[in-house]
């Protein structure tokens, strides 16, 4: 157990981080789990996870059967994305601004509210309503924008900066398993008709989260901060940018990731595959949207080694190649089998790189910049490969999926070994040496 150490300022105490026994193996690193804290903010995730990556396929199946246009599926997707942008930024700078425990708690009870309307408008005459189901899912990412980048900047406080990549590798595992398992089992749901009992899940679990919070302490921001105004909000973004634009290290962490997903995100070219070079297989649609998952799976599972690396940004470039070489083999994979391999291990680099490069802006950002930051990774998460869709859908309709592919990866493997080159204070970058 932790025993309580002095106020941080701000005038909240919170426990001492665990120390981090020196570790050989490559299973994941558990210790940030002897943490309470940690152990209370990782079950919030692992409670949520599931739900969430239900609804993920629920909202979008249900918009195709109430409207059977593939177009208003992708309306759904920019309904969603206006709000994670918006609301990613902003949630950055609020987080700074307020006790964090706090806004936590009233994101997660805001998500598990408009998860069980979610439910409720399943039930409506005619198997639901589309205005209101726009309504809740830009509601559902609002929520997340601001509750994701919160939670990420409470994680130095909570295991301290020697635990961050361990408390990371456990978090995103978590989620990879989510990935898999949510998406199989709403499938099974939306097959026996269960809209609302896949809500009902997401719900539930963020009632979960939203009593281990509770159970937090205080977490004020680190830095003594005015009454939140919308206009001081605003503010501190364009605050957290021109900081962003002072530190070349943490701003290549965006760089690079918005990269590898412009020029290399497979997806949109799989429902193509799966009716073209894959047509024979068994369920080859759903083996590719897995793939990559496993693969960080897998990753996140031996990811000790992970954990400990300190030249953190030599690595993720490394990463970041690889993945760029596999999607390469995925674009030219002849059988379903390697194809799904190829993700794999893509899916793997692309965990080591997340994690990394998470831990990096946790490190190396200041305390009173966590939030914001974090606001911008989930805005560079969740735009990138939505760019990634758009450029890898028109390319492979004017020249071929193996095009789009290979292109794609190659340009990856480029635009890293130029980053080295141009970039050596990334390249550098030690964990060791750069704690904020």
């Amino acid at each position: 157990m932790s025993a309580p150490v002095d106020p941080v300022e701000g005038g909240a105490a919170v426990e001492e981080p665990v120390p981090a026994p020196p570790r050989r193996g490559w299973a994941l690193d558990t210790t940030p789990l002897r943490n309470p804290s940690y152990r209370r903010l990782f079950g919030g995730v692992a409670a949520t996870m599931l739900g969430q990556q239900m609804t993920l396929v629920a909202v979008p199946f249900q918009v195709y059967a109430l409207t059977r246009s593939s177009l208003l599926v992708g309306v759904t997707s920019i309904v969603a994305l206006v709000p994670l942008i918006v609301f990613g930024l902003l949630g950055g700078a609020i987080a700074d601004a307020m006790d964090r425990r706090k806004l936590m708690l009233i994101t997660s009870t805001g998500a598990a509210v408009t998860s069980t309307l979610l439910a409720v408008q399943a039930r409506l005459p005619g198997g639901g309503n589309l205005v209101a189901l726009w309504l809740l899912a830009a509601c559902v990412s609002g929520f997340a924008a601001v509750n994701q980048p919160t939670r990420s900047s409470v994680i130095p406080a909570l295991v301290g900066p020697a635990g961050v990549p361990a408390a990371n590798a456990l978090a995103m595992t978590v989620r990879q398993a989510g990935v898999i398992v949510g998406p199989l089992l709403a499938g099974v749901l939306i097959g026996v008709g269960d809209l609302f009992l896949a809500y009902t899940v997401d719900a539930v679990g963020f009632v979960i989260a939203a009593l281990l919070l509770r159970g937090l302490p205080p977490l004020p921001p680190g830095h003594t901060v005015g009454p939140l105004r919308l206009r001081s909000a605003v503010r501190g973004v364009g605050e957290g940018l021109a900081f962003l634009r002072t530190r070349p290290v943490l701003l290549m962490t965006f760089v690079v990731d918005i990269i590898a997903m412009t020029f290399a995100w497979p997806q949109a070219v799989f429902p193509e595959l799966s009716q073209t070079r894959f047509a024979g297989s068994p369920n080859g649609l759903g083996w590719l949207f897995a793939g990559a998952s496993l693969g960080a799976l897998v990753m996140g599972l031996t990811s000790g080694w992970v954990t400990r690396v300190d030249r953190q940004g030599a690595v993720v470039l490394g990463a970041i190649s690889v993945w760029g070489v596999a999607i390469i083999g995925f674009g030219l994979a002849p059988a379903l089998w390697l194809a799904v391999l190829f993700l794999a291990v893509a899916g793997a680099a692309d965990m080591v790189s997340a994690v990394l490069r998470t831990s990096m802006l946790q490190i190396a950002a200041p305390e009173g910049m966590r939030g914001r930051m974090q606001g911008v990774f989930i805005v560079v998460v969740a735009g990138g490969p939505r760019l990634g869709d758009l450029r890898a859908g028109a390319l492979a309709s004017a020249a071929g999926v193996g095009f789009a592919m290979v292109s794609g990866g190659v340009v990856v493997v480029v635009a890293m070994a130029v980053v080295a080159v141009a970039v050596p204070s990334f390249w550098l970058f030690r964990a060791s040496r750069s704690v904020a």
